[in-house]
C-alpha cells in the first residue's frame, strides 16, 4: 500500500450537467481491524467486507451529525442467519452469524442465495436531530449485496442507481474493499421532473455507460486515490464537483457503564442465574468480541 494515499475514506461527487451524484469508498486497515475480532472463513470475510462498504456508502449520505445507518440481512434457514453492519460519524462495525458446517459444504465461493436462501435486507436510517427513523426492506435477490441495494433504491425511492462493490484479500497483505454508488438526482433536486413518468433517461444512461467501465481491480487498488478513480471515469465531463474526503474507521460503541445499567435492570435472582461459579457475569460484544466481566457484588441490591 502507498502510505501517501489514505486508504480508509469516502468521497462524494456530483456531475451537474448529467444530474447525477455519487459516493465512492475504500476500506483497508479499518477493515482488518474489524475482521481481526473474529476468525471468519474467507466467504464470510468477503460478505462482511461488502456489508461494511455498503454501510459506508449509504451512511455517508446522512445529512445530520450523529445519525446512524444500519444494515441487517437475515434469514431463518440460511447458512448465514444474521449479518449486521452500521455506520455513525465515519465509524463502522459489523458481524455475522453463520453455520460453519453448512458453509463448508458450499465450497470456496458460495452465491448470495447459497448463503442466505430466501432472506431479506433491512436498511435503517436514524436521524439524530429530528429523531426520525426510516426503514426499507427488500428481498436478498441478485448476485450480491450491491444488487440488493440497487433494488432497494428502485423500489423505495424510484431512483435509478448503480452500485459496485469489490473485495480483495491477499495473503500477508490484509483485506481491501471498495465500492461506488452513483444515482440520478431524484425529484425536487435542481428542478428535476418525476423520474418514473419518463420512459428514457439519456443523461443517466450516459453516466451509467461510463461507470460500468470501472475495472474490478481499481476499487481495491490502494495505490489509486478515490479522486483519481472519479477523474478516470468522468474526466470528459464539463464539471465534476468533489467533496472533502471523509475518514472511516473501526468504531465499536460497546460501553461498560451501559452494559452494567442493562444488566442491573434484571431482578437479582436472574443476575445470579447469569453468573458463573466465581460470581462473574460475562457479557461479550458481538461486534468486537470484547468480554466484559461484571462481578455480582458490584450491583447494589435494595
Amino acid at each position: 500500500m502507498n502510505p501517501a494515499i489514505p486508504i480508509d475514506q469516502g468521497l462524494g461527487f456530483t456531475i451537474p450537467a448529467r444530474h447525477a451524484r455519487g459516493r465512492i469508498v475504500r476500506l483497508g486497515p479499518a477493515l482488518d481491524d474489524i475482521l481481526a475480532a473474529h476468525a471468519y472463513p474467507p466467504p464470510i470475510e468477503r460478505l462482511l467486507a461488502s456489508a461494511l462498504v455498503l454501510a459506508a456508502l449509504l451512511g455517508s449520505t446522512l445529512k445530520q451529525a450523529d445519525g446512524q445507518l444500519t444494515l441487517q440481512a437475515q434469514t431463518e434457514h440460511g447458512v448465514v442467519s444474521l449479518l449486521v453492519a452500521d455506520y455513525k460519524n465515519g465509524d463502522l462495525r459489523g458481524y455475522a452469524k453463520f453455520d460453519a458446517d453448512r458453509l463448508a459444504e458450499l465450497g470456496p465461493d458460495p452465491t448470495l442465495f447459497g448463503l442466505f436462501g430466501k432472506g431479506y435486507l433491512a436498511i435503517t436510517f436514524d436521524q439524530s436531530v429530528t429523531g426520525e427513523r426510516y426503514q426499507g426492506i427488500v428481498p436478498l435477490e441478485g448476485e450480491s449485496l450491491a444488487a440488493a441495494a440497487e433494488h432497494y433504491f428502485f423500489q423505495s425511492e424510484q431512483i435509478p442507481s448503480l452500485m459496485t462493490i469489490e473485495t480483495r484479500h491477499e495473503r500477508g497483505k490484509g483485506c481491501v474493499a471498495g465500492g461506488i454508488l452513483i444515482q440520478h438526482l431524484p425529484e425536487g433536486e435542481v428542478g428535476r421532473e418525476r423520474l418514473h413518468v419518463r420512459h428514457d433517461h439519456p443523461e443517466w444512461e450516459h453516466v451509467q455507460a461510463l461507470a460500468v467501465t470501472l475495472g474490478k481491480d481499481e476499487l481495491t487498488d490502494a495505490a489509486l486515490s478515490l479522486a483519481d478513480i472519479v477523474w478516470r471515469l468522468f474526466h470528459e465531463e464539463a464539471e465534476v464537483r468533489v467533496t472533502d474526503p471523509v475518514p472511516l474507521a473501526k468504531g465499536c460503541r460497546c460501553d461498560l457503564d451501559h452494559i452494567r445499567d442493562v444488566i442491573g435492570r434484571f431482578p437479582a435472582t436472574e443476575r445470579v442465574a447469569m453468573a458463573d461459579e466465581a460470581g462473574i457475569i460475562g457479557v461479550d460484544c458481538a461486534f468486537c468480541s470484547r468480554l466484559f466481566p461484571l462481578p455480582l457484588d458490584s450491583f447494589v441490591t435494595h
